[in-house]
Formats: C-alpha cells, structure tokens, sequence
C-alpha cells in the first residue's frame, strides 16, 4: 500500500525539504500523517459543530517537536478540502493577541494574509473568496432569466447582496464592514480597481487612521489592535453566508505569550484567550472555530502560564478523575488537547512512509524493513529517548542517514548507524573504543 503512494514532485520536493529542515510543511502533510486518530477525530467533530453555526476553542499542548504544528497543517488542509476558510498565524514578540503600538493588528493581518480556501489552499484568499461570491450571484441572477445586459441585473444582484449585508448588521463593526463589502461590488461591476484595491487594503486591516479610510471609502471605522477580534466573529459570520461551512483560526507558537516578561501585558493576552473562550463556548460566535497550540509550560506554569490566570486554570485543568485507572488513553471531551507520544508501530510506519517518499524524489535507497526496526529501537535505546522522542527529530535523523544511503549506493543503513554510535561513545568517553588493544 506505502507503495502506491504517488505525490506529485513540486509538493514532494517542498515536503521533503521542510521535514529535513525540521519544520512543519505547509503543503503535503496529509502524505506523511500517522497516528493521532483519536485527536483528528475530536477536531472533525468540532469542524460538523462549526458547519452547523456552533462554534469551539481548543487547545493543543505538546512539547516541541511532538507534532503540534503538523497537526494544525493537517487540520487546515482537511478544513479547506470540506469547504471552510482557514487562517492561521504563528504568534511571535511582534504579534500577539492584545498589545499596544500593532502587535495586536499584527495578528489579525498575518491571519487574513493566510486565509485558506477550496481554491486556495496556499493563503492569500480574501479576494477570491469575495469575487467567488458575487460571481455566484451574477450567474444566479442569470440563470433566473434576468440577462447581464438588462438594467435590472445589476440591481437584481445589488439586492442580494445587501440582504447578506443586512444580516450580519449586527455586532461591533457591522456596519462598516458591509458597507466596505458593499462598495467592493460597486468598483467590481465598474472596474474601479482602485476602490477594489481600498476595500482590500481595510479588510486586511491596512489603514492606518480613521481619517484615511474615511477619505479613501467614506468608513468611520479602521481594524486595529482593540477591535481586531470583532471582526474575525465578523467574517465567521460573512463566510457562512456566502456558502462556506465557517471559518477556522489556527493560532500556533503561543508560548510566546507565556514569553512575555511584564505581568500586565501577560495577562492581557491570556484574558483576550478568557474572551475567545467564553464567546465560542458561550455562543457569541457563530460559524467560528479556534485552536491554539503550545507548550505544556505555556498552558501548566503557576506562574506564567495560562494556570496562572485563574479564570482559565479553573476552565482548563484537567478533571480529577482524569489521572485515575478508569481514564486509559487520551482524555478528548475537555478543551484541551494533549499529544502523547507514538507508540512503536505507528513511528515503524512513520519510517516507511518516508522511505517511500524519498525514493520517489531521490531513487530508491538500499533499506529493508529490518533495517527500519534496527534505526528506530537504536534511536529510543539512547538514555530517555523512550518519554522524549519526538517525531521531529526522529525524521530528521532518518531522513540524514536517507540521504547518506543515496549518495553512496554501497553503504548499508547498519554501517552508517554504527559509524554514528562510536562517535556517540567516543564524545561520552574520550576515547575511540576501536582504539582498546585487547
């Protein structure tokens, strides 16, 4: 089966490179997915909650390297495949989620750079996703027997845009950000492209006074750091009347905000993490699903984690019960998500599903299934790699000792996994073991 495997050489190459250089590829993941069923079959059912105008929050917590990431990367590409848009953003000391002087905005804008559609699944779809739109109601509009050339067509297709419009009037910002969809339609229709350019350029939260945009669109209303999340529940809100399912947020690398030195600022962010929570929960939020991922320091730390804003501690702590003998494997029911380590097998055909791709772009590679088994109970026989391996690191490892096989044809995966521990033994010790007369 591993062997019918065909992955198309431009996603191939990307993938391999990515997985060598030990971060997560944007593209292709779902051809080196193993294992983690039981969480992916957690966050399907919160994606039918969303399609059916729910919302959730979740949290996924691992170490480094565990697979966070690639599991965000899986998520996003199955969610854009079933037709809802995606956006993510890896939170870092320039973006977070409440800040002053655009750290805040910051986020949002890396969000609606990445925004993931169907039909484009590598970020940048804000304008497709509304151009899509209105041409769906033009050929609606068409098909009902009203010709584009008829005066009443474009006032025909004017109407119902404006019934979606009126629909989503209602929370912080509505109006503006109808009125910024409205006046899309209108340079459209006329091929203004610069008010097309304006209406993207407020969307992606680009102006940067009010003055401006009122110039540029007649808006009263800008997106910044204040306001940014009211108008992601916003375009949660539009997508869904449009005809996507909802939107996805993805928001990785939060650790940063355990990072955060000053106290204040620290607890801004996780009470901005309070407000997400409790409006998806609470249902504030309609059509919107976010999943943050980070560390166990982020999320457990007393003293700066999330456990430390009590709020939080008290909504994400895990159940008492949950250590207990009647608790056996992965606890999913509650927010937070914690990725375990995989078992022996699945990590065995973790390796073959690398091979596989790698002989595809590279040729293939003298590498037998024993030989497979010989690298990874090498790898977990070192001192703690059997609680601290990470999938990371083990196909950085095998992906090295792949390409050393390809260059030379006559080497053997023992040779290089020998070659490999004496060097090992001769750090630790001092002294080359070969080097002992007997």
């Amino acid at each position: 089966m591993e062997n019918q495997i065909k992955v198309p050489k431009r996603i191939l190459s990307s993938l391999l490179a990515s997985l060598s250089a030990g971060v997560v590829p944007r593209t292709g993941a779902p051809y080196v997915a193993i294992g983690r069923s039981d969480e992916i079959a957690a966050l399907y059912k919160d994606f039918e909650a969303v399609a059916d105008g729910g919302a959730f929050t979740r949290f996924i917590i691992g170490k480094y390297g565990s697979g966070k990431s690639f599991l965000i990367q899986l998520m996003r590409g199955y969610a854009c495949e079933r037709d809802f848009v995606c956006a993510d953003a890896d939170l870092s000391p320039e973006r977070r989620l409440c800040a002053t002087a655009g750290a805040g905005l910051a986020t949002y804008k890396e969000l609606i750079k990445n925004l993931s559609s169907k039909g484009a699944t590598g970020g940048g779809a804000l304008s497709q996703i509304i151009v899509r739109w209105l041409s769906d109601l033009q050929t609606d509009v068409a098909k009902e027997g009203t010709s584009p050339d008829n005066d009443n067509f474009s006032r025909e297709v004017s109407k119902r845009i404006y019934a979606v419009m009126h629909e989503i009037e209602t929370g912080v910002g509505a109006f503006d950000f109808a009125r910024v969809i409205s006046k899309y339609y209108d340079a459209y229709r006329t091929y203004d492209d610069e008010t097309q350019a304006n209406c993207l350029k407020w969307l992606r939260g680009e102006f940067r006074s009010k003055v401006e945009a009122r110039e540029a669109l007649g808006v009263n209303a800008v997106i910044d750091d204040r306001n940014w999340y009211d108008y992601i529940k916003l375009f949660a809100v539009f997508v869904r009347k449009i005809g996507y399912k909802g939107l996805i947020v993805f928001i990785d690398e939060c650790v940063n905000l355990y990072k955060i030195s000053n106290r204040i600022s620290r607890e801004n962010n996780y009470e901005k993490i309070l407000s997400i929570y409790n409006d998806t929960l609470q249902g504030k939020a309609e059509g919107l699903g976010v999943i943050f991922a980070g560390t166990p320091q982020f999320l457990e730390d007393g003293r700066r984690g999330l456990f430390s804003y009590e709020a939080l501690r008290s909504r994400l702590s895990d159940s008492i019960f949950a250590g207990s003998d009647s608790f056996n494997g992965l606890t999913i029911t509650g927010p937070v998500i914690r990725l375990t380590q995989l078992g022996d097998d699945e990590l065995l055909a973790l390796l073959a599903r690398i091979t596989v791709l790698f002989s595809q772009y590279y040729g293939a590679v003298n590498v037998s299934a024993e030989d497979m088994k010989d690298f990874l109970y090498k790898m977990l026989d070192r001192a703690g790699a059997q609680s601290m391996m990470t999938p990371r690191e083990l196909i950085r490892a095998y992906l090295a000792v792949l390409g050393a096989l390809s260059a030379d044809s006559a080497k053997k995966l023992s040779d290089v996994i020998g070659k490999v521990k004496k060097e090992e033994e001769k750090d630790n010790t001092g002294f080359d073991p070969d080097m002992i007369e007997i």
